[in-house]
């Protein structure tokens, strides 16, 4: 009874970290992603819109990236000596970090291109117009 006991409590204070914050409303998005209303949109709005979209997809995959690292970090602790378990939250890590150079690669590659074709006393690349 009292394992049962434990579990549940360990359970619950993980559950109550993992979403207070969304309760609090202190974990929300960088910004609307589409900044225009309908008539008052131009062409200069898709590069805003395609940034916008950018950002919201890297501030999801940077924190759905922490949660994998803690399920591959609890599942290294829970090996006790399984060395296919322990391999295995290795293989997350690695792919997590993997996954995250590439993302972050792919940003630089984009806005050094940019930059390059636009000059370098060029700003922001979603400021074209």
């Amino acid at each position: 009874m009292t394992r049962k006991w434990e579990s549940f409590v360990t359970w619950l204070a993980g559950t109550f970290f993992v979403f207070s914050p969304a309760l609090a409303f202190a974990a929300g998005l960088p910004e609307r992603i589409v900044t225009c209303n309908g008539v008052d949109c131009d062409v200069c709005d898709i590069a805003i819109v395609a940034q916008n979209v950018l950002n919201t997809a890297i501030f999801v995959l940077v924190a759905l990236s922490a949660v994998l690292f803690a399920y591959a970090g609890w599942k290294m602790l829970i090996a006790q000596g399984d060395t296919e378990s322990y391999s295995a939250g290795k293989r997350i890590f690695g792919n997590v970090v993997l996954g995250l150079v590439i993302i972050l690669m792919g940003w630089i590659v984009i806005d050094t291109l940019m930059r390059t074709m636009l000059g370098s006393d060029f700003g922001p690349w979603n400021k074209i117009c």
